[in-house]
C-alpha cells in the first residue's frame, strides 16, 4: 500500500473519530433544553461531557492538520470553496468553549440559562456546518479545472450539504442520547433511554442514505459490505437499548458511524474533491499529495505521537467511567442502638471505680 493510500485512510480515521466522539457531546448540548427539565439535570448533563469536550475537539484540528500536511491541493480546494460553513462551525466552537468556561463562574439562576443555551446553540451551530461541509465535499462541489469554486459564497450548498447536516446532527443527538443512558442514572437515564428507543430508527436514516448515494454512485462489492454493517449495527443499538444494555447499545451505534463513513470514504477513494461541473475536474489523491519523502517524516512522526495521544485520551475516559446522577446521595443512617450501662466496683488497692 503506497503513502498517499495509507495518509488518505489516516485522515478518514481521523474524521470518522473526530464524529464518534465529538458527536456524544455535540448530542448532549443539543439535548439539554429537551431532556434538562430541572437546573439539577441541566448540570448533571453537562458534567457528563465537560471533562471531556476540549479532548475530542482535538480529533478536528488534527484532521484538518493531517489534510493541510498530506494534501495540500486537497486543503486548497475544500475550505476555500466552503468558507462559510467553516466560519459557522468555528464560530460555534468558540462560542460553545466560552460558555462551558463562563458558566461556572457565577451562580446565578440566570446565567446559568444563558450560558447553557449558548452551549447548545453552538453546538448545533457546529454539527450542522461540519456535516454540511462534509456533505458537500463528498457528494460533490462546483469546482473548475483548477479547483476554484464557481460561484457565490453558497455555491455548493445545495441538497448535498444539507443532507450532511442533518445526518451528522441526528447521529450526534441519538448518540448523545444513548452516552447519557450510560453515563447518568436516575430520571435522567430514564428519558435518555426512551428517547434514543423512539428516535434511533429515524435518526439513522440520513447518514445510511448518504452512505448509499456515494456507493452507488462509485461504490465496490467491499463498500456494500460495509453498508449493510451500518444498517445491521442499526438494528442492534435498537434491539440492545430495548433489552436495557446501554453499553451494548453505545458499542453498536457507534458501529454504524464507523461503517456508514468507512463506506462513503472507500466508495470516493481516490477522489477527495469530486466537481458537479466536470468528472475531469475532480481533485484526486495524486493532484492533491505531498512527495512520498514528506509523507515518509510525517509517517514516522506520527507513528511516535499518535499512541501517547490515544493513551491519555483513554486514560480520561477510564477516570470518568461513572455514573453520575442529579439526585444527592446520602448514606443509610444505621440504626442507634442503647448501650448497656457497665456496672462498677471498688478496686481493692485504691478504692477507685473502674469498669467490672
Amino acid at each position: 500500500m503506497d503513502l498517499q493510500t495509507v495518509w488518505f485512510a489516516a485522515v478518514a480515521v481521523l474524521w470518522i473519530g473526530f464524529l464518534l466522539l465529538e458527536g456524544f457531546d455535540f448530542g448532549v448540548a443539543a439535548l439539554l433544553p429537551v431532556l434538562g427539565r430541572r437546573r439539577a439535570d441541566r448540570h448533571v448533563m453537562l458534567r457528563t461531557i465537560g471533562p471531556l469536550w476540549d479532548g475530542n475537539e482535538v480529533w478536528l484540528i488534527t484532521a484538518a492538520g493531517a489534510v493541510f500536511a498530506a494534501f495540500p491541493g486537497w486543503y486548497a480546494t475544500w475550505l476555500p470553496a466552503l468558507y462559510l460553513p467553516f466560519v459557522l462551525v468555528l464560530f460555534g466552537l468558540i462560542v460553545r468553549a466560552v460558555a462551558f468556561e463562563w458558566r461556572h463562574s457565577h451562580h446565578t439562576e440566570r446565567w446559568d440559562d444563558t450560558w447553557t443555551t449558548v452551549i447548545t446553540v453552538g453546538s448545533l451551530v457546529a454539527a450542522l456546518g461540519i456535516g454540511a461541509a462534509l456533505g458537500a465535499t463528498t457528494l460533490g462541489l462546483p469546482i473548475d479545472a483548477d479547483g476554484n469554486r464557481v460561484g457565490g459564497p453558497f455555491a455548493g450548498l445545495g441538497w448535498p450539504a444539507l443532507l450532511g447536516a442533518v445526518s451528522v446532527l441526528a447521529f450526534s443527538t441519538v448518540h448523545g442520547a444513548v452516552f447519557l443512558a450510560l453515563k447518568t442514572d436516575g430520571p435522567i437515564r430514564v428519558a435518555a433511554h426512551a428517547f434514543a428507543l423512539r428516535w434511533a430508527p429515524v435518526a439513522a436514516l440520513p447518514l445510511l442514505a448518504w452512505a448509499a448515494i456515494v456507493h452507488l454512485r462509485h461504490g465496490t462489492p467491499a463498500t456494500a459490505v460495509l453498508w449493510l454493517v451500518a444498517a445491521l449495527s442499526v438494528v442492534a443499538a435498537w434491539a440492545r437499548l430495548r433489552a436495557g444494555r446501554e453499553g451494548q447499545a453505545f458499542a453498536a451505534w457507534g458501529a454504524m458511524l464507523v461503517a456508514a463513513a468507512a463506506t462513503i470514504f472507500a466508495a470516493a477513494y481516490p477522489v477527495v474533491v469530486p466537481s458537479t461541473i466536470d468528472a475531469a475536474f475532480d481533485v484526486t489523491l495524486a493532484d492533491a499529495s505531498v512527495s512520498d519523502y514528506t509523507l515518509t517524516v510525517m509517517t514516522w512522526a506520527a507513528g511516535i505521537g499518535l499512541p501517547v495521544v490515544l493513551g491519555y485520551q483513554a486514560w480520561t475516559y477510564w477516570v470518568f467511567r461513572k455514573r453520575l446522577s442529579a439526585e444527592p446521595q446520602h448514606a443509610e443512617p444505621q440504626p442507634t442502638q442503647p448501650q448497656p450501662t457497665e456496672p462498677r466496683h471498688a478496686d481493692d488497692a485504691g478504692g477507685a471505680q473502674v469498669p467490672a
